[in-house]
């Protein structure tokens, strides 16, 4: 684990999918497959190559396909499952759920995720500008001239010293969030009962000037609908 300040990540597996139907329809979105490999191992393999040991998944939509998918797995990491099928927690209820085996810090990440790096690997990148004194959670950004297949009018705006404000109403935000961050158990105390987004905590840390981010320098695919495949394979195929 040299240079990483957690050898954990969680993978946000557990959504509907709902924007990738019809593909979704009889698989989970974490296995839909792009450049021949399901979304899922994608970022399994990134996990994997960047040295963290251990993954913690969380299902709940057609998850015995996912666990399936999961088990059958022969490269690192080390895999455990959170089953959320009795009841969809959303992305903060699924990581209050999971506080109990995960470590402080620990990676979390969104299973569609498909990036390239830059000189670094992301969590090198944000174990190196981790901080727990200062930081609730560190989010990796990405500008607009580095998200692929992106149309949105971005998340974000960084200050000088990286601490994280959202977009105003109606305005463009320099920054895209890439699904990838950095956790401090700090930033889930108290935690809601039940479904929630990790919105309601990210307010809180940004209202106690705890949220911070750092900009990516390599690729970053938005991969939400079906459309979004091919040019993502086109880009993919020539590395």
């Amino acid at each position: 684990m040299s240079g990483l300040v957690s050898d954990t990540a969680m993978v946000l597996s557990a959504g509907l999918g709902k924007r990738m139907r019809p593909l979704t329809t009889s698989r989970p979105k974490p296995l839909v497959q792009v450049a021949g490999k399901a979304l899922i191992d994608h970022s399994l393999d990134q996990l994997a190559s960047a040295g963290i040991a251990k993954a913690l998944v969380n299902v709940h939509y057609l998850a015995d396909a996912l666990e399936a998918h999961l088990a059958n797995r022969t490269a690192g990491p080390e895999i455990t499952v959170s089953d959320e099928r009795a009841l969809l927690l959303e992305t903060g209820g699924g990581m209050a759920k999971a506080l109990p085996s995960l470590p402080d810090p620990f990676f979390c990440l969104n299973s569609d995720n498909i990036w390239l790096d830059g000189p670094r690997d992301v969590f090198a990148e944000l174990s190196s500008a981790w901080d727990p004194q200062r930081m609730d959670a560190l989010l990796l950004v990405v500008p607009h001239s580095r998200a692929q297949n992106y149309r949105g009018s971005g998340d974000f705006h960084l200050d000088p010293a990286g601490r994280i404000t959202r977009r105003r109403s109606s305005r463009i935000a320099p920054f895209i969030f890439t699904g990838i961050q950095l956790v401090s158990r700090r930033l889930l105390r108290d935690a809601p009962e039940g479904p929630f987004s990790t919105n309601v905590l990210w307010q809180r840390a940004i209202e106690e000037e705890r949220l911070y981010g750092i900009s990516h320098n390599g690729l970053w695919f938005e991969v939400g609908e079906p459309g979004a495949i091919a040019p993502t394979e086109a880009r993919l195929s020539h590395g």
